[in-house]
């Protein structure tokens, strides 16, 4: 089948900007979140702002895991939430086994990281850097971030659930709360205030966690004992989820394994970044910042792409997914193009607000104008990977697809262009990342074929 890139569906827009927007918004409040980290640390120094920027790359392993246990869960949440007028009462008890299955993982994998964290930092932090005071500083910031897995992944899991059933906006609201409860805690811990003593880069630590643990109270909170569309509660943890486990390896285990390869390499592409030097890690902790900020539009589209196709072959309208699969690629060709646009606009200033030296500004501006670029490729394969092809349960071929283009094309790329070419940063960049550009041909070819779209069962029904 061959579709356009757009569609004169106005509810179909309607559905994905009601649920988009939301998260977008929810996205950028923690992109903002990170942005008074880095600026604030960045204010102590380009030591300082290099320890907690390299120390957050193996958190942000963590939180990429957790991403593929709720997004995986999610492509088979969206479904059965679709099949609930069909067949309730299976539909719902594989929904509620579903969620069982993906806390239970969640502790566990929280579990597995906070004991590496809190036995061997200094090993962690050595992976990207070999400078001293470098490994000093993220020691001390990791330590300190140890009982934070367990409140950022039930948080996060439990958000992505909630939007998979279309409850969006209750979670941006704890997100607003999260905001100012960090900025708060960052400014007294810090730099000292409120009668406190000035903590540095342990008080960026501590402010992020105070944020975490009011999040997960409210969000978790209100999943367990609240909200009455699911109805789960906490006794469902002790549900028996064996018939359903075989289905939930199947779809949601390739989603984690390919986020956590990719989060392995993405770490490999940061462990190349430190050894660049000082000056380059700082570059690019504050070019990251403007990268997320210019893609929130573009999380949010990638999620209601999951979601929106997930309930339509839910619903049984195979054909119906398949063209709203056509009309999300035209959304990101779009999107990309406005991306690279605020890119472009925003770059002075962004790094104009950072304390950094003349030779790392101007490194900042060449990654600027590589993200420019890059951005045009990565809305649209992110929308199509993280959106239409997961939420049509392409689980598998997604797994071997990211992985592939990252391990075999950015990585080496990268390493060749940084290390034996000595390239410009500009160009160091486009290599690292190069699966973007490789990824969106693929995607497009794979959509074509409509072999994406998967059949998912509740253990009892195939649907």
């Amino acid at each position: 089948m061959t579709g356009k890139l757009y569609t004169k569906d106005k509810m179909f827009y309607q559905r994905v900007l009601k649920l988009a927007t939301p998260i977008a918004l929810q996205s950028l409040i923690t992109i903002g979140v990170n942005m008074l980290d880095t600026i604030m640390v960045g204010s102590l120094g380009e030591m300082e702002l290099s320890a907690v920027s390299l120390a957050n790359q193996f958190i942000n392993i963590y939180h990429i895991f957790c991403m593929g246990l709720g997004m995986g869960a999610s492509v088979l949440v969206s479904r059965y939430w679709g099949m609930r007028e069909q067949e309730p009462g299976q539909a719902m008890e594989a929904l509620k086994k579903t969620i069982c299955i993906m806390l239970r993982l969640t502790l566990g994998l929280a579990l597995v990281f906070a004991l590496v964290t809190f036995f061997i930092p200094q090993t962690v932090m050595g992976m990207y850097t070999e400078e001293a005071g470098i490994i000093s500083l993220g020691t001390d910031y990791l330590e300190y971030s140890v009982i934070s897995y367990f409140f950022l992944g039930l948080s996060l899991v439990c958000t992505i659930v909630l939007r998979s059933v279309g409850q969006v906006r209750m979670p941006l609201f704890v997100s607003i709360g999260a905001f100012f409860i960090n900025l708060g805690a960052n400014y007294a811990f810090i730099f000292g205030k409120l009668g406190l003593p000035a903590m540095g880069v342990v008080g960026a630590a501590l402010g992020t966690l105070a944020a975490r643990i009011f999040e997960t109270g409210i969000i978790c909170g209100y999943l367990f004992w609240k909200d009455t569309q699911i109805g789960f509660r906490l006794k469902d943890m002790g549900r028996k989820t064996g018939d359903l486990l075989g289905e939930y390896i199947r779809i949601s285990i390739p989603v984690l394994v390919s986020d956590g390869i990719l989060a392995i390499g993405n770490n490999t592409v940061a462990m190349v970044i430190g050894r660049l030097g000082v000056m380059f890690v700082a570059a690019n902790a504050i070019t990251s910042v403007t990268q997320q900020m210019s893609t929130v539009l573009i999380q949010g589209i990638s999620q209601a792409g999951a979601i929106v196709t997930g309930q339509t072959l839910g619903e049984g309208e195979r054909d119906k997914a398949w063209s709203q699969g056509y009309a999300f690629f035209g959304l990101g060709i779009g999107l990309g193009a406005l991306s690279a646009l605020f890119i472009l606009a925003v770059s002075g200033p962004i790094i104009g607000a950072y304390n950094v030296s003349a030779e790392t500004a101007a490194t900042a501006e060449q990654l600027m104008r590589a993200i420019s670029l890059i951005i045009l490729f990565q809305s649209t394969n992110s929308i199509m990977t993280k959106g239409v092809l997961r939420g049509g349960g392409d689980t598998r071929m997604l797994m071997l697809a990211d992985n592939i283009f990252l391990w075999l094309l950015s990585i080496p790329l990268g390493i060749l262009a940084g290390f034996v070419l000595g390239l410009p940063a500009f160009w160091i960049y486009i290599c690292l990342k190069f699966d973007q550009i490789a990824k969106t041909v693929w995607c497009l070819l794979r959509l074509r074929s409509g072999k994406w779209i998967q059949k998912i069962s509740t253990g009892a029904q195939t649907q």
